[in-house]
């Protein structure tokens, strides 16, 4: 009888081992929030078809653990009070094992939130749509009707300082108020006051003989607020050489703009950005303009978005290209400016847009219908011309000059299609109809074509074609904007869609250096605008030479980024 009960003792200690392999398996982990903080009472629930709800609550540790849970493949879901559920999809639990997930929570504003101030990330094709989602983590409705993140954001993954450094040659070719054609360009970059962020940019000019070089710096703080709100305030400083020294006696441009924002998010629907920007001039005498902006941002769908926007001055477009096209390039920064009798005036202008933006697929739509009224408008002549008539205000360093247009209304549409053909390979078609300012009587004088200016309706047809070389891991963006006649200016001036570009054929590339010296990195920038020299209105100069007016100069910049 002992024997048999020795035996059966055996035979059960080899076999408790398997039967217990073979039970139920267990998930615990740790809960905190994108600060890494535990969050205690955090409730975790195990959701499949196996069973109806494992659930249980975070100890003061952020801790949780679940026991029992058979073997198959389930949901993890993660909630607390003042943070979105999230997520964890597909976990597999097998035969007695026990799994570690651990979750990082967000609130609803952090979901939303923009990435860092250098630019938007470059393979966001959907980002001139959706911009106040270009960084989201991925969103997604849950059976119930709430919304929660698919996969939590870990913190530490964004540097708390960063900044570039960038060396250029060669002229933007945009008229009176350009950057110097050598520059040297910074950002920095830095995480304040654990919700904000403090920027510093700038851009400095040399090589003037002796003159004091051009320069703009502009400063700029963002508080990301939990509540939902962004508030931001920017602070720009501006200082150009007088264009002629020999007829502009005291004609050095400062100026000096501040730009206070806010952006809102309500109920993941609807997104609202509004400001305005004061600028005080001292350019022969003093002037102040007023610029307020604003938008509005209707998310009917995940994929369909209605849009408002109103703007007061001329974009600046660098930002829009697809990627920062060069760091700390604050060309656009500047008022534009133009001269008539020796009398300053400060080009303004009144835009408002109503568009409406799909996703299907791979292919992004939009059609917009915009209305523009621009006044004193600062149109671009090439030419080697002086200050001494009071007409125009040429440019130091690129042979190009600013002269003042007439008044001008108009109205207009625009379609955007944009398609990913390859994962490294973007497409995009524009196609325009708007009015422009045209010489209605060839080949007069500069200083009688004002008199000769009419708006006229053009339409225009841009493609573009963007990507990244998979092997040398170049960036690359080459354009073509064909306007269908003669004109100063360009159809549809505002437009910062996915099809923007500028008139005629233009390329840019970034190409990556590597650098073992460097705790960074570097890239080497390529940027040449209307390389055909295309859209050239010829009029004649006061000395019988022949100048031109044109919607864009032809130019070549090139340059040496680094960022750490």
């Amino acid at each position: 009888m002992i024997r048999k009960l020795g035996f059966l003792a055996v035979v059960l200690s080899l076999a408790l081992p398997v039967w217990s392999a073979a039970g139920p398996g267990a998930i615990s982990g740790y809960v905190r929030n994108a600060s890494g903080v535990p969050q205690m009472g955090a409730a975790v629930e195990v959701l499949g078809s196996a069973l109806h709800t494992l659930k249980a609550f975070t100890d003061d540790q952020g801790f949780y653990s679940i026991a029992n849970v058979l073997p198959g493949t389930y949901t993890l879901k993660v909630s607390a009070p003042s943070f979105l559920p999230s997520l964890r999809e597909k976990i597999g639990i097998r035969p007695g094992s026990k799994l570690m997930v651990n979750v990082t929570l967000t609130t609803l504003f952090e979901a939303m939130q923009l990435g860092p101030l250098r630019g938007p990330a470059d393979d966001d094709d959907w980002k001139w749509t959706l911009r106040s989602v270009s960084n989201r983590p991925i969103l997604r409705m849950l059976p119930d009707g709430t919304t929660a993140v698919a996969q939590g954001v870990e913190p530490g993954g964004d540097r708390d300082l960063k900044g570039s450094l960038v060396f250029m040659a060669g002229s933007a070719s945009q008229g009176f108020g350009g950057a110097s054609d050598m520059s040297a360009g910074f950002s920095v970059e830095h995480a304040f006051l654990s919700t904000g962020t403090l920027s510093l940019n700038g851009n400095v000019g040399y090589g003037d003989g002796g003159l004091v070089p051009a320069a703009v710096i502009r400063t700029s703080y963002t508080n990301h607020l939990s509540s939902g709100f962004e508030p931001s305030v920017a602070l720009t400083l501006r200082r150009l050489n007088s264009p002629d020294n020999n007829n502009l006696h005291n004609g050095s441009m400062e100026a000096l703009s501040l730009t206070a924002s806010d952006r809102m998010v309500l109920g993941n629907v609807l997104e609202l950005k509004f400001g305005s920007e004061l600028q005080t001039i001292q350019f022969l005498q003093r002037v102040n303009t007023f610029k307020p902006f604003a938008s509005a941002d209707l998310h009917l769908t995940p994929d369909s978005v209605v849009e408002y926007q109103y703007a007061s001055s001329v974009p600046a477009i660098s930002m829009e290209k697809g990627f920062d096209s060069v760091p700390s390039d604050l060309v656009g920064a500047g008022p534009r400016m133009s001269i008539t009798g020796f009398t300053p005036a400060v080009e303004r202008a009144h835009h408002q847009e109503v568009s409406l933006s799909e996703r299907i697929g791979k292919t992004n739509l939009q059609v917009a219908f915009y209305s523009d009224r621009i006044t004193d408008p600062a149109l671009t002549g090439l030419g080697d011309l002086t200050a001494e008539s009071g007409e125009v205000l040429p440019d130091t360093y690129s042979g190009t000059f600013s002269y003042q247009g007439n008044d001008f209304s108009t109205r207009g549409m625009r379609v955007v299609l944009q398609r990913k053909l390859l994962s490294d390979l973007t497409a995009t078609l524009d196609y325009a109809y708007g009015g422009v300012l045209d010489l209605a009587r060839p080949d007069v004088e500069l200083q009688d074509a004002r008199e000769w200016m009419r708006p006229e309706g053009r339409q225009s047809a841009a493609a573009k074609f963007s990507g990244t070389v998979p092997c040398a891991k170049t960036r690359w963006i080459a354009s073509y904007r064909w306007t269908s006649g003669q004109a100063l200016t360009p159809v549809d001036l505002f437009n910062t869609s996915a099809g923007q570009a500028d008139p005629y054929f233009n390329l840019f590339v970034r190409q990556p250096i590597p650098t073992s010296f460097l705790a960074g990195h570097m890239e080497v920038l390529v940027d040449l605008r209307n390389l055909l020299a295309q859209g050239y209105v010829p009029v004649i100069g006061r000395d019988g030479h022949t100048l031109y007016l044109v919607q864009s100069a032809r130019s070549v910049r090139g340059g040496v980024a680094f960022s750490f």
